[in-house]
């Protein structure tokens, strides 16, 4: 028994010092293998008289267990010691970029976006912003437009009841914007005239083709101040359109149309040449719209808390996905949602392209292809 004793010690000294798992596996296979020292005692037993085989049989099970639980402990040390040095020799450095990875890109709507607000702010334009969910007096009310009107209608606007707990009731609920005028509206009730804003953001509606979908981009402007005059208007949405498409000289005309928040209204179009594989922008002689616009009707600046006897001016509108279709050549606006990762690398533009005035609305040819 005395030698178990010893023999245990030995071993245990051996264990607590091997230095990896390799050579842990090693010792414990002179130990507990085939050939190891204590199998071998096991297997003389069998010569010993009665007594000293219990004994010692009892002994060696003892030993057994003990030096199976320390090559267990031991065992957890080394390989938490190892996991520590791989994790150590193997850092990865988070801030570089990924590679081979290609570098990502900016939708167009991001850039069209840039690029508008570049060119309106040169122009002294402000950018306001608003809610997407807005209440029926500052989407349709106050924007002189009646309660028969077809854009109120279930079939082409979003309703949210304004109280679950009650039953829906249209002439109540939130409505999800149908255009971005409200922002207009909000804008004259917290700020009196000169105004000068453009607001841009997302916009819904009940609709899907390849030229519509259920959620689209808008901006509109809004300029109000004394002695406004569709000559103002006319001005300032040229020079907006010549810069946008980057056109020294850009066809341009105005046809007359109804809005209920505008009086009178107007129907811009420009410039272009169609044909069945593409569309060129400034040049031909066929003509196509883009926006919307007019001389704000007195009831909306009413509305908004402005005496119509002092103060008029004008308003516009544009779609954002539509003019980008129209620059950057897209054929179909529902593409523009379908997070194709193939269709942003085609489309899209490389994140340090930023758009100014001065430094060029289209760096590197445009696209980033």
């Amino acid at each position: 028994m005395e030698n178990l004793e010893q023999l245990k010690n030995e071993i245990l000294d051996r264990i607590n010092t091997a230095e990896d798992l390799k050579q842990l596996d090693e010792i414990r296979v002179s130990v507990m293998g085939k050939k190891g020292c204590i199998t071998e005692m096991m297997k003389g037993l069998g010569a010993l008289p009665l007594e000293e085989k219990i004994a010692l049989g009892k002994g060696l099970n003892i030993l057994k267990t003990e030096i199976e639980k320390k090559l267990e402990t031991q065992k957890n040390v080394l390989e938490e010691k190892a996991l520590n040095e791989k994790l150590a020799g193997e850092k990865v450095d988070v801030t570089l970029p990924i590679r081979p990875e290609v570098q990502g890109r900016i939708h167009p709507v991001s850039k069209i976006c840039e690029e508008v607000a570049a060119i309106f702010g040169q122009m002294g334009f402000e950018v306001a912003d608003g809610p997407d969910i807005e209440d029926q007096f500052h989407n349709f009310n106050a924007l002189n437009m009646p309660a028969n009107h077809p854009a109120r209608q279930m079939q082409d606007t979003f309703y949210i009841n304004n109280n679950p707990a009650q039953p829906f009731d249209m002439d109540q609920a939130y409505v999800v914007r149908t255009q971005t005028s409200g922002v207009q509206i909000r804008t004259m009730e917290k700020q009196q005239p000169p105004i000068r804003i453009i607001a841009m953001g997302r916009t819904y509606r009940s609709d899907y083709d390849a030229t519509h979908t259920p959620m689209f981009h808008q901006v509109e402007g809004l300029v109000i101040d004394k002695n406004i005059t569709m000559a103002h208007l006319k001005g300032c949405l040229l020079d907006f359109m010549k810069a946008f498409f980057e056109l020294d000289d850009l066809p341009v005309r105005y046809r007359p149309s109804y809005f209920p928040f505008t009086e009178p209204s107007a129907e811009m179009d420009i410039g272009c040449l169609k044909t069945k594989t593409e569309l060129k922008i400034g040049a031909g002689t066929d003509w196509l719209e883009v926006l919307g616009c007019g001389m704000v009707h007195p009831n909306v600046l009413r509305a908004g808390g402005i005496d119509p006897n002092e103060y008029q001016g004008f308003a516009f509108g544009i779609g954002i996905d539509r003019i980008a279709m129209l620059k950057y050549g897209i054929p179909d606006l529902r593409t523009f949602f379908e997070s194709d990762m193939r269709w942003l690398k085609h489309y899209g533009f490389t994140p340090l392209d930023i758009s100014s005035m001065t430094g060029g609305l289209s760096n590197n040819g445009g696209l980033a292809r």
